[in-house]
């Protein structure tokens, strides 16, 4: 078998015919400018080809069942091993998938909780435990010799009703005595009357027995009539002698409270799993939320008054006279409440009544017809603003209805397991005094902390042995990844990419494998530089184990850990796909050619600007934010600079700008329907016009769109094209040259350019569309031509050929140059965004919105920007971020980048750490004044960077 793995003419994308020798077992990073060609050759091409290799060992009845896989534009592939991909894209969103769930942790917990778990009643919190006759014996038998004891059977336990038939029949059983509510009585006299209405508890007295070594048989014997009666309950009524008090005790052989009845089965794993109806709370099932009419979507302006429009549009029928109005004229005047009064100030009682009903109680009032005049009385109750809109909801069958109603719901804890996804009875099952939810809403430090100091009994301690171990392990590799400060009920959907990469590599490490080759994407995404050092040693582990490592990265830090690099270029899309330079880090800087090289050793670098902006001297000032693991900090942000927020992962940092700041910015400038994260409020709001959020969302969802849709760009190119002497000659309009609409585009297609064909037993295959070859357009549209290119030729040109075939139409040129000027001038105008990356799609949304004319009022919020940037475009895109401050505006930008950090004006610092020990303001100034606090993480890096 050959050592190494060994790729020949790979020709994917924009690669360029490369041959590369990677080393096997060992740490391999993949480096070069964005769009380079790094994940052409590590995903399209190395881990695509193993997936098919793979994919074609199976049967063809399985292969139907799987997607389809093309084989890579590559020669040959020696040497292969198994492949597992370990990238960003493949978080599951589905809100049952938690970071238990992914991590396997809650399946061992599941485990744990069943075999070992202490079940108790969900209503009063007793034990429940059961016992078998011979317990139940042993038990009274410990009593001191001479205790009286009265065998007594439950029959009728807190029970109305004169209970006859009951009484008759324990007669005619041969039972003589019975206590009934506290005193004994005997049944063969008199007969007993109870009342109908009261609750009652008849208990048959079987026996009573002195405590001494001789009486355990007969004490046996009488606890098992007892239960036969009692249907697995016994009472024992215990007395020192005849006059004294008695206390009962009760037992019961059953999993069952003996007070409340309430039983629980044998437990079993899957009563553990909220993803299962035996354990899901029946109220949400088991998602731990429900979608409810939220009061602060219908009421997002308090101050206003109802008069002036409180309660927004959702009734369009709110104006004077209406019969709505006058149903809350009917209530206001019945709690005595001017309807002109800011919302705010209104009573309580008043504002619970309006938004939930009256609950049965009647409005009276006399309604007047807007049309005659004519007055009829009205006696009924009033329903409630909120629950009028859930009933509508669920009675309508419009789209339009439903969607408009959406607007005003968000999702609430449940109200039943206020949001721990479990039946109360389960939740009442404990470990060492937690259940599973508590445990799984402990941060993992917290949670390895308790698996690692709880004590069990020695039996207990020998079931849970390995479960236990496994738990510790897997709790451990959390750590180790930087992944402390979360939790294990944590959705998988809240994760950034970076943290649910480094959970998936967690995952990847407890299984153990070997001769694995590991295919990763920028694992470093979103860890603070205190991390890195622990992710690092986690991934040499893997590669001690016995496995290939191949990881696409642009940190400095990981380069130098490495034992192998191969830098890509020289430049992104056409101008790359060839190998510059390989071999260790030495070897990259002394490769003249390297860009990444040049970087390495300081002959190019990322300036610090000359002067610190002092911003326009107006700021948003955010008090009391609370949201997650905030703790009540006021932050204030100052207006006119170049902001950076810092903190290590879990600090706060996405909490208080994504939660707080953008939404709560959303809500007022741009009214949107979004629910705030929790603050006491935001001053300054009026001194911005606009906020925009530019994240890394792909730009569209299909094929259709594309950079020059996106932009605008496209509209200007389609005036031009109808403005043409040939295309005025046959009357074409812009629309002739849409795709996306019929008139000019191949029918044969629906403008699409490729035909999916279904294969039975065989994947799926896309090929060019036969009428038009995959133009997209009829040949009647593509017969006009500017300059010689139809608008096929446009589309099909990159950024950088575009604007020199455009450099005389300015509308067209402008936003050409913004493209250019982000570092796009590889792509092309009509590239589908389904195959653009994540930084590309940014970068395209800070074009479009370098191109429109700025306010100087606007805030750019961006979250973590550098996501697949190489040193040299973190340095365009740091000239585009201080182009938009230069012309008066502010960026706000979530980043651990240090060469991002040190040249912003202002920095908030958040931690001191991740989960329930960050939240907290470290320092807030300039980079220099953060690199002087000797108790910020970020400080400590900034330091080394700043000389």
């Amino acid at each position: 078998m050959t050592k190494d793995l060994i790729v020949k003419g790979a020709n994917e994308h924009n690669l360029k015919n490369i041959d590369v020798v990677i080393p096997r077992d060992k740490m391999v990073v993949l480096t070069g400018l964005s769009g380079s060609g790094k994940s052409s050759l590590a995903f399209d091409t190395i881990y695509a080809e193993g997936q098919r290799r793979y994919m074609e060992s199976l049967s063809s009845y399985a292969r139907q069942f799987l997607g389809q896989m093309e084989k890579p534009d590559v020669e040959y592939i020696e040497g292969l091993s198994p492949a597992i991909s370990i990238d960003q894209k493949t978080t599951s969103k589905n809100p049952r998938s938690t970071v238990g769930t992914v991590t396997e942790i809650y399946d061992y917990l599941r485990l744990m909780y069943a075999r070992i778990g202490i079940p108790h009643c969900p209503v009063c919190g007793k034990e429940i435990t059961s016992q078998s006759v011979d317990q139940i014996v042993d038990s009274l038998m410990a009593y001191p010799e001479g205790t009286r004891t009265t065998i007594l059977a439950p029959v009728i336990r807190e029970r109305k009703g004169e209970h006859e038939k009951i009484l008759e029949r324990i007669k005619k059983e041969g039972f003589t005595r019975a206590r009934i509510d506290g005193e004994i009585l005997q049944l063969n006299e008199e007969p007993i009357k109870l009342e109908k209405t009261f609750k009652h508890t008849i208990e048959i007295v079987v026996d009573r027995i002195v405590i001494k070594p001789e009486s355990a048989g007969r004490l046996a014997e009488s606890i098992e009539l007892a239960l036969n009666h009692g249907e697995g309950l016994v009472v024992a009524l215990l007395q020192k002698d005849t006059d004294s008090e008695g206390e009962d005790m009760l037992f019961s052989t059953k999993l069952a409270c003996p007070d409340h009845g309430i039983s629980v089965e044998e437990l079993e794993p899957r009563m553990f799993s909220f993803n299962s109806p035996f354990g899901a709370c029946t109220a949400c099932n088991g998602l731990g939320f429900l979608q409810k009419i939220d009061p602060d979507l219908i009421i997002t302006e308090k101050t206003l008054s109802i008069d002036n429009g409180a309660l927004g549009d959702i009734f369009s029928s709110m104006e004077y006279g209406t019969f709505y109005r006058q149903m809350i004229e009917a209530l206001a005047r019945e709690h005595d409440v001017d309807l002109a009064t800011p919302y705010m100030d209104l009573p309580a009682n008043f504002k619970e009544e309006l938004l939930y009903g009256t609950k049965g109680r009647n409005l009276q009032y006399y309604y007047e017809s807007r049309s005659n005049g004519s007055q009829s009385y009205r006696n009924h109750p009033f329903e409630g603003v909120i629950s009028n809109l859930e009933r509508r909801y669920k009675e309508t069958n419009s789209d339009y209805i439903k969607d408009k109603m959406e607007q005003y719901m968000s999702l609430t804890p449940c109200d039943v397991c206020e949001g721990k996804r479990l039946k109360p009875e389960i939740l009442a099952v404990t470990v060492s005094g937690l259940n599973i939810a508590e445990f799984s809403g402990l941060s993992i430090r917290e949670a390895l902390k308790f698996v690692n100091s709880h004590t069990l009994s020695p039996k207990d301690e020998m079931i849970a042995h390995q479960i236990t171990k496994e738990i510790k392990e897997r709790l451990t590799f959390l750590v180790d990844v930087g992944l402390d400060y979360l939790t294990l009920s944590r959705s998988s959907g809240t994760l950034s990419g970076g943290e649910s990469q480094r959970i998936r590599l967690a995952t990847q490490i407890g299984s153990s494998l070997v001769g694995v080759l590991y295919i990763l994407d920028e694992p470093s995404i979103g860890l603070h530089q205190k991390d890195n050092e622990k992710l690092l040693k986690t991934l040499r582990n893997l590669t001690d184990l016995g496995n290939t490592l191949i990881i696409v990265e642009h940190d400095e830090e990981t380069m130098y850990a490495a034992d192998h690099i191969i830098d890509i270029g020289p430049g992104a899309g056409i101008h790359g796909g060839e190998i510059i330079a390989e071999g260790n880090v030495d070897e990259i800087k002394a490769c003249k050619e390297s860009v990444t090289g040049q970087y390495l050793t300081g002959a190019r670098k990322i300036e610090l600007p000359e002067v610190r902006r002092e911003g326009n001297g107006k700021s948003i000032r955010i008090l009391g934010a609370v949201e997650n693991n905030l703790q009540n900090i006021d932050v204030t942000i100052p207006l006119g600079q170049f902001v950076s927020v810092t903190g290590v992962s879990g600090s706060g940092k996405s909490s208080l700008i994504n939660e707080i700041l953008f939404k709560r910015l959303a809500v007022e400038i741009n009214r949107s329907k979004t629910k705030p994260g929790k603050c006491k409020g935001i001053e300054g709001i009026e001194n911005i016009d606009k906020i925009i959020d530019i994240d890394q969302s792909p730009i569209g969802r299909t094929p259709r769109s594309n950079p020059a849709t996106y932009t605008g760009l496209f509209t200007p190119i389609r005036d031009l094209f109808s403005q043409l002497p040939e295309a005025k000659l046959r009357g074409y309009e812009k629309g002739r040259f849409s795709f996306n609409v019929k008139g000019g585009r191949c029918e044969a297609c629906s403008g699409d350019g490729i035909i999916k064909i279904e294969m039975h037993f065989l994947p799926d295959v896309y090929v060019p569309c036969e009428v038009c070859k995959g133009k997209r357009y009829n040949r009647e549209t593509l017969e006009v031509r500017y300059k010689g290119k139809n608008i096929y030729d446009v589309l099909d040109m990159n950024v950088s050929e575009a604007l020199e075939f455009f450099k005389n139409i300015p509308s067209i040129q402008r936003q050409l140059e913004t493209l250019e000027e982000v570092g796009l001038g590889y792509i092309k105008l009509g590239q589908p965004s389904t195959q653009l990356s994540g930084g590309e799609a940014q970068r395209i949304k800070l074009a479009s919105e370098l191109s429109k004319r700025s306010t100087g009022k606007t805030m750019y919020i961006l979250d973590e920007p550098t996501t697949g940037l190489h040193f040299a475009d973190v340095d365009k895109l740091i000239q585009v971020l201080n182009r938009l401050v230069d012309a008066g505006n502010t960026v706000v930008v979530i980043e651990h980048n240090l060469d991002v950090i040190k040249t912003a004006d202002y920095i908030i610092d958040l931690g001191p750490d991740g989960g329930d020990r960050g939240g907290r303001i470290i320092g807030e100034g300039t980079p220099e004044e953060i690199a002087k606090l000797k108790n910020s993480y970020t400080g400590e890096f900034l330091k080394k960077v700043l000389r």
